[in-house]
């Protein structure tokens, strides 16, 4: 049974095999890596963990550009499966085009509902946290994120082109 837990150095060698299963290099949405993250050593593992956990917490003030974000990893058998990523807060960059929450399945779990299961427990998290109105955005070209927007409520706002690329804008009311 899929759970979603927060990130944990335990599970360093599982993520490392999902990480090499998406490729090296390859964004992976609601991961919160970034590229001055060293996820390979376990130090540098250890600090991005941390970070992704302090970043939930409303005393501490995220790096300029950031928003508090709440991550989960999606994990079935100590075996990480993808991850999400639920914002706070929006600023403007995250208005326009990257929204309230961030996913992504390892191309090897897709298909069995995992993402719309992580998505519905994050609105659950979102409402917790006193947001109403929950914005999520995908490719245009990702029917199959579009699909799991949809079937957790998100209804079509606009299609629009951003620093991302081009994205179709949900909200979703709680």
């Amino acid at each position: 049974m899929p759970e979603l837990i927060t990130p944990t150095v335990r599970l360093h060698e599982a993520w490392l095999e999902s990480r090499d299963e998406w490729g090296r290099g390859v964004h992976q949405p609601g991961s919160g890596l970034r590229l001055t993250d060293d996820p390979d050593t376990h130090a540098g593992f250890a600090a991005w963990t941390r970070r992704l956990v302090s970043e939930e917490d409303p005393a501490v003030t995220p790096e300029a550009g950031w928003v508090n974000c709440s991550y989960r990893w999606v994990v079935e058998d100590d075996r990480v499966l993808g991850a999400i990523s639920l914002r706070h807060v929006l600023n403007d960059f995250l208005l326009n085009a990257g929204g309230h929450i961030g996913y992504g399945i390892r191309p090897s779990a897709r298909r069995r509902g995992l993402a719309s299961f992580a998505v519905a427990e994050m609105l659950t998290a979102a409402g917790k946290l006193g947001i109403d109105r929950v914005m999520i955005s995908c490719d245009v070209a990702n029917e199959a994120s579009a699909r799991t927007i949809e079937r957790n409520g998100g209804v079509l706002e606009d299609i629009r082109i951003t620093h991302l690329g081009t994205v179709k804008r949900y909200w979703i009311t709680l």
